[in-house]
C-alpha cells in the first residue's frame, strides 16, 4: 500500500514537473541562435555593432543562471557601442550538452571556442562571473590566441573549504539525482527561487522583477538542474588541477570583487591569490559589495571594460608607429 502511494505521488509530481517545464519554456523562449559544436548546441545572443577596429566582448554567466544575468544591465549597455556575444554555457539556459559529464571548464571552454570560431570571432575580451571565472581562466590558458583580455566578476579560481550544498551532491548522484530532478525539484524550487536570489545579492537587494526578467526559473527544468549540480560538484577538483598554471596567463585581467561581504565566493580564497599570481592582473576590491557585481556596480564594470579596450587600441596604435 505504501509503495503504491509513493509511486502514485512520484507520478503526479513528474506530470506536474513536465507541465511546469512547458510553462517556463513558453514564458522564456530562446532569444538568439543555436550553434552546433562537438558535444553541445550553444544558444548565443549576438548584439551590438560590428566594429572591425575593436575586439568583441564575450560574456559568460556563472552557476544557477543563464545569459540574461550578463545581458541586464551590463551587456545591453555595452552593446550600444560594441559587439557583445552572450552565451548560455553548455547545459544552461537554452544550450544543451550531450553528456552531463561535460561539466568542466576545459570541456566547456573547448565548446565555446568552437562556437566563437563559427561566428568568425578572433580575439575577444571575456567578461566572466562567478563559476565562469574558472572557465575564463581555463580559456586564457588553453586558447591564448582567443582571449585578448578578461574582466572577472567575483570569480571562482581556486579550491575552497566546504562543499557546494548537500542537495547538489545528491542530485549529482546516479539514479536518485534524476529521480529528484524529474519529480520534486521544480515544484519545490518554485518556492525557493526568490529566497535564493535574495541570498545571492546580499548585502545588496535584487532589482524588482529580477527572477522573471533573468529567466531564472529555467534552472528548475530537470536537465538544467542536473547539469548545474554536476558543474558545481566537479568544479573544486578542476580548479585544483588548473590553478598551478595561472602564472602562465598572459592576457590582461581586471578582477572586481567585494571584501568580506560576498558570502558566495570568497575574495580572500579566489580573487586575491589570482591577482597575485597572474602577471598582468589588476584587482579592485570594494567594501560592502556582494556577489552580483554586474548588478551592484554596472558603471564600474563597464568603465573597466572600456579602459581595457582603450588600452589595447593604444598598444595597437603604438605598435603601428
Amino acid at each position: 500500500m505504501v509503495v503504491t502511494i509513493v509511486v502514485a505521488a512520484l507520478a503526479i509530481l513528474a506530470l506536474v514537473t513536465q507541465a511546469g517545464v512547458w510553462l517556463v519554456q513558453r514564458a522564456h523562449p530562446a532569444q538568439g541562435r543555436m550553434i552546433e559544436v562537438a558535444g553541445a548546441s550553444l544558444h548565443v545572443v549576438d548584439i551590438g555593432p560590428r566594429d572591425p577596429a575593436g575586439p568583441p566582448i564575450v560574456m559568460l554567466h556563472g552557476a544557477s543562471a543563464n545569459l540574461e544575468v550578463m545581458r541586464q544591465p551590463v551587456g545591453e549597455r555595452l552593446a550600444k557601442n560594441h559587439r557583445v556575444i552572450l552565451i548560455d554555457r553548455p547545459g544552461h539556459g537554452w544550450s544543451t550538452r550531450a553528456n552531463l559529464e561535460d561539466s568542466t571548464p576545459a570541456v566547456q571552454g573547448r565548446m565555446i571556442d568552437e562556437a566563437l570560431a563559427k561566428l568568425g570571432v578572433g580575439r575577444a575580451i571575456f567578461v566572466v562571473h562567478s563559476w565562469a571565472g574558472a572557465l575564463g581562466a581555463r580559456m586564457a590558458l588553453d586558447y591564448p590566441e582567443r582571449v585578448a583580455g578578461m574582466v572577472m566578476l567575483a570569480p571562482v579560481a581556486y579550491p575552497w573549504t566546504g562543499g557546494v550544498g548537500r542537495y547538489n551532491k545528491i542530485v549529482a548522484m546516479p539514479v536518485i539525482g534524476p529521480l529528484l530532478a524529474y519529480t520534486i525539484t521544480l515544484p519545490l524550487g518554485t518556492f525557493l527561487l526568490g529566497p535564493g536570489v535574495r541570498g545571492a545579492f546580499l548585502p545588496q537587494t535584487a532589482p524588482d522583477g529580477y527572477v522573471e526578467n533573468s529567466a531564472t526559473s529555467l534552472l528548475l527544468r530537470p536537465r538544467e538542474f542536473l547539469a548545474n549540480a554536476r558543474d558545481l560538484v566537479t568544479l573544486k577538483a578542476e580548479v585544483a588541477e588548473q590553478a598551478p598554471r595561472y602564472a602562465a596567463i598572459k592576457a590582461p585581467i581586471t578582477i572586481i570583487a567585494g571584501d568580506v561581504s560576498d558570502k558566495t565566493v570568497s575574495t580572500h580564497i579566489h580573487s586575491r591569490p589570482l591577482a597575485a599570481t597572474a602577471p598582468n592582473a589588476k584587482l579592485i576590491v570594494l567594501p560592502g559589495l556582494g556577489h552580483m557585481v554586474q548588478n551592484a556596480v554596472p558603471d564600474l564594470v563597464i568603465s573597466e571594460i572600456e579602459a581595457m579596450i582603450g588600452g589595447m587600441a593604444q598598444n595597437t596604435a603604438a605598435a603601428a608607429n
